[in-house]
């Protein structure tokens, strides 16, 4: 019997009042995957995203995780936002062990291996640095290894390079990619930019809005370790036009949970 998909998602829907949000959405993502969700603001993006986490609960469907249902349960997964809410007062390596500092008490292994992280990941001199020192890209890389701190092996991040500019946004790009890679996390990726879900993922789910449904899961054939010249590669081109085609077509003509 072949294992359950880390995430599976069934038929969830979710309202705010007369609004739904998110309708019989469906979607499995398997252990180790990267996937990207895209889709026009108000689509249940964010909403999906509160739902997977157990923020939200929701009206109708059930979230698996591992096969164990985590409908309206929080905890389970990591969650990274676009801001990286650094807290101003500690240092990077006290932001990087929040969580165990909240919960339990920071202890000596978690410092040891929060100072390791740092270092394998290009921040090992400036573990005693407070945020305001820090460039944009040097805060996001704290925000993402506090959350691979948490130990969930999936992780939720939300735009989490939109405010960065173009230059600093690829480099943090091929970061990710190499933190993914080495640990063997599940990652659920949101974004606005086209070109960061294709180079990042093996699939990109396209949402349809009002209400929030799947319009098609598009397979990201390119080959791993992904450079910066596959952005401009026929293959890239070509699934980068489709997606722009189905972010752009009257969503009544595109029928829910197409698969491309």
């Amino acid at each position: 019997m072949s294992p359950p998909p880390k995430l599976r998602i069934a038929h969830v829907t979710r309202r705010f009042g007369r609004t739904v949000a998110v309708e019989d959405l469906s979607l499995e993502i398997a252990t180790g995957a990267f996937v990207s969700i895209v889709g026009a603001s108000g689509c249940g993006k964010s909403t999906l995203f509160n739902l997977v986490s157990g923020l939200l609960r929701p009206d109708a469907g059930t979230i698996a995780l591992d096969g164990a249902e985590i409908s309206g349960s929080a905890g389970h997964v990591g969650y990274m936002l676009q801001k990286d809410l650094l807290l101003p007062w500690r240092s990077v390596l006290g932001n990087i062990v929040l969580g165990a500092s909240l919960t339990r008490g920071a202890r000596r292994a978690d410092l040891a291996e929060a100072a390791a992280i740092a270092r394998r990941y290009g921040l090992g001199a400036f573990l005693h640095h407070y945020p305001h020192s820090l460039s944009g890209g040097m805060r996001q890389r704290v925000a993402l290894m506090r959350t691979l701190m948490a130990g969930h092996d999936l992780l939720l991040l939300d735009e989490p390079f939109g405010a960065l500019d173009s230059q600093t946004r690829l480099a943090m790009q091929q970061w990710l990619l190499q933190v993914w890679q080495d640990t063997g996390r599940t990652v659920l990726f949101v974004t606005h930019d086209v070109d960061e879900a294709v180079f990042l993922s093996d699939r990109v789910v396209v949402m349809l809005p009002r209400p929030g449904r799947i319009g098609a899961i598009l397979p990201v054939n390119l080959p791993r370790p992904r450079a910066t010249a596959d952005l401009t590669g026929p293959g890239f081109i070509a699934i980068k036009r489709r997606i722009m085609e189905l972010l752009y077509a009257d969503p009544g003509a595109i029928p829910a949970d197409h698969a491309a």
